[in-house]
């Protein structure tokens, strides 16, 4: 059974142009070489996404806090993967946030255009 670490992972993936790579021993999402959410090693419970219309709400989490490095004052938000209020849509809301803010305008376009039929739908369940 597929955790939700593996549900945000393969959704993340799924974008436009994302790739995966494991810098520092992590798993980590990129868009054209740059990262848009980490996910940590393996066993990891949290991610961490680049938000701005949802950047309150992530912080609102229980345990989730800005991410260190100072990139905490860039809008990144470290969350953990299962919080009370926290499920797989939420979270797939806030990797796409953040692919939205790493990646060119013309792969965002895509999200808004045809050929969404081939992302996956994680929208349902937890």
């Amino acid at each position: 059974m597929a955790t939700i670490r593996d549900k945000v992972r393969t959704f993340a993936l799924s974008l436009p142009e994302a790739t995966e790579d494991h810098p520092w021993g992590e798993d980590v999402a990129k868009v054209r070489g740059k990262i848009f959410v980490f996910l940590g090693q393996t066993a990891s419970r949290r991610m961490t996404v680049k938000l701005v219309e949802s950047h309150a709400h992530a912080l609102s989490i229980d345990g989730a806090e800005p991410t260190g490095y100072g990139l905490g004052k860039s809008g990144w938000v470290t969350v953990p993967l299962s919080a009370p209020d926290v499920n797989v849509a939420v979270l797939r809301d806030w990797v796409e946030e953040s692919y939205r803010i790493v990646a060119p305008k013309r792969l965002v376009a895509e999200l808004d255009g045809d050929g969404l039929e081939n992302r996956v739908d994680l929208s349902r369940g937890r």
